[in-house]
């Protein structure tokens, strides 16, 4: 605890914010679920003040609602916030593609075979969790090829609604291997100089939630709002 102590409030609250963000994306933590300070605090070896600057930093991203006098509950998904999510991410994304077809770093476009490689690879083992981290990775190559890292950074916030619906919709190899055909998709016309069909591979690609979004709500109908 002593050593705890001598780390500024700021990174402990990060750090704790950090794997709750992670836990609650990943639906470790369901949505619904009670928030205690003092049990978050004690896991993390930090004293409650780190843990309340945490909570507050989710609230902003709509993850957790910090309730006066009644505690902190984590956020169900909201299908309207899900659909603003994409509507940005589309826009963003699809812009970064077609930069992407007019100038792209040839050291990052060798990294994205490597991606699509290990997307392959964890897709055909059932590996969620391997391949939503190298699907991430894919994604932040996109903007960084295309010289524009920051704007998968403006991604992430809003990517957060997106990822916890993610989460209900790739159970096995056969929902995950249509989307690296889909990414392959987005890398040719890259490679075809060709940013109509770049933008309209990546449409097609962040609709993926949308085709499957009606199922899942029906199928987990007290994770949603």
């Amino acid at each position: 605890m002593l050593e705890v102590a001598t780390e500024p409030v700021g990174s402990a609250a990060e750090r704790v914010e950090t794997a709750l963000r992670r836990s609650i994306i990943a639906l470790e933590v369901p949505p619904g679920t009670r928030l205690s300070e003092q049990e978050i605090a004690a896991r993390h070896g930090v004293s409650r003040q780190p843990v309340r600057e945490a909570f507050i930093g989710l609230s902003r991203m709509r993850l957790v609602e910090v309730r006066p006098q009644r505690g902190t509950v984590v956020s169900k998904i909201s299908v309207s916030r899900l659909m603003q999510a994409r509507f940005v991410r589309e826009a963003i994304e699809t812009a970064v593609v077609r930069r992407a077809c007019t100038m792209f770093d040839p050291t990052i476009r060798r990294r994205l075979d490597e991606l699509l490689a290990l997307q392959a690879e964890t897709a055909a083992r059932g590996d969620h969790t391997g391949f939503r981290r190298a699907d991430a990775l894919f994604h932040a190559a996109l903007a960084e090829g295309a010289g524009c890292a920051l704007a998968w950074e403006a991604v992430q916030d809003v990517k957060a609604h997106l990822d916890r619906a993610c989460q209900l919709t790739l159970p096995n190899a056969a929902a995950m291997l249509p989307l690296v055909a889909q990414h392959r998709a987005i890398v040719a016309a890259i490679d075809a100089g060709d940013p109509d069909a770049a933008a309209g591979s990546m449409q097609h690609h962040l609709s993926e939630i949308l085709r499957a979004l009606p199922r899942i709500e029906a199928e987990h109908p007290h994770l949603f709002e």
